[in-house]
């Protein structure tokens, strides 16, 4: 054998055993969609008689209008549709020419659900996520004064991206954005996540999330943080951050793509995180109700892409108060929590872990007043899914 065909086959031979890591995660998450796909198959009803209703959707969404999206309308309701949602609520960027708010999808589409909205960027350095906008979204002023005239327009406020904003616990806002998808992609190695998608994109493109999802341990320590010192009621919401522009590839001269990933397609972001608000049964799903449930923080955050988390209940045992309500502390008092599939329940008192347990339904005795929310994990997933959160509850709280 000559020199060059040495070289050649050695060079081969590293090749192969260089994708052997990339064809083992493929093997993984051809493991995970086979248990959830279980676990699904093993799903309860909650038999428990409510009287709310679970209606799931999206937060924080852009389109072309607002600039950094190629997204249009038609691409975003299909995505919506197919992803059986109930409503979405749009976040435009504003535009210092024209409104993109008021321009933005509102109303019902395809059956479902749409609100305008802006994401704002304040003179203090905070980026708030106003639903519905008012017309002037696109003018920079202080936090105060556009939280203020949110609260006068009986509209809402979020903080988004909670660690990188600057004096939003300063101010009286409705709530924090507890997840940003998009800023969790920020964690992608460019070169894995391509040789995992050569490997594994055609057969598990939403499961690749899975591989780099992590926690939203800082963003969950400042929301927990900002009501344990001020003794304050603040909404929980999981944030998309849809753009449809996260991704890599090559392009020819005229722009058409030649090959390449995109990893946040409507459907897919849609797919991966969403809000479950809980509207009373004798209330029509409307603007108003929706907001409405919103704002007393009868919501939580899902990672459906682990599962369908809808029928997850959180509440008081005695006094009924559900999540986002307060409750006297009186003896005896439990808390009670149901989900779909049996999971493990880790209970937190002022952001601190103070008892788990496991099962669809559980029930923690509570000793002393505080801010109580649980956090919900599938203990059943294999890697890339295990120790990863499917339910982040809003709290309860026992004054």
């Amino acid at each position: 054998m000559t020199r060059r065909r040495k070289f050649v086959l050695a060079l081969l031979v590293i090749l192969a055993l260089s994708q052997t890591p990339f064809a083992y995660r493929r093997y993984r998450l051809k493991r995970l969609q086979n248990t959830i796909q279980q676990l699904a198959s093993q799903r309860s009803p909650n038999e428990t008689a409510s009287e709310y209703i679970d209606y799931k959707g999206v937060i924080h969404v852009h389109t072309a209008l607002g600039g950094h999206s190629s997204g249009t309308f038609a691409e975003l309701i299909a995505a919506a549709k197919s992803n059986d949602l109930d409503f979405v609520i749009m976040t435009e960027h504003p535009q210092a020419e024209f409104d993109t708010a008021a321009m933005t999808l509102s109303g019902v589409h395809a059956g479902i659900l749409f609100v305008n909205g802006n994401e704002v960027a304040t003179a203090d350095g905070d980026r708030l996520l106003l639903i519905p906008a008012p017309p002037n979204a696109n003018e920079r002023r202080s936090t105060k004064d556009v939280v203020d005239q949110q609260k006068a327009n009986q509209g809402l406020a979020f903080a988004a991206y909670p660690t990188e904003s600057s004096t939003w616990q300063a101010n009286p806002v409705d709530g924090v954005e507890i997840y940003n998808l998009f800023t969790n992609t920020k964690r992608i190695n460019r070169l894995v996540t391509f040789f995992d998608g050569l490997w594994s994109y055609r057969s598990y493109p939403d499961l690749m999330f899975a591989n780099f999802f992590a926690r939203p341990t800082e963003d969950l320590k400042r929301w927990d943080e900002a009501m344990s010192s001020s003794n304050r009621r603040l909404v929980a919401v999981g944030g998309n951050d849809a753009h449809s522009n996260v991704g890599f590839g090559l392009t020819d001269a005229t722009g058409r793509q030649l090959v390449g990933v995109k990893l946040d397609p409507y459907e897919r972001s849609f797919r991966t995180v969403r809000t479950h608000v809980l509207v009373q049964k004798d209330k029509p799903l409307t603007r108003e109700s929706l907001l409405e449930a919103l704002s007393l923080g009868h919501c939580y955050v899902s990672f459906d892409i682990f599962g369908d988390a809808a029928g997850f209940d959180f509440r008081a045992l005695q006094s009924q108060a559900m999540m986002g309500d307060e409750t006297a502390y009186l003896q005896p008092l439990e808390l009670i929590a149901r989900a779909p599939v049996a999971s493990r329940f880790v209970l937190l008192r002022n952001g601190v872990a103070l008892d788990q347990s496991a099962g669809t339904t559980v029930r923690f005795p509570v000793t002393a007043a505080g801010i109580y929310r649980v956090e919900v994990y599938l203990d059943s997933l294999p890697p890339p899914g295990t120790g990863k959160p499917w339910i982040l509850s809003n709290p309860i709280y026992v004054r």
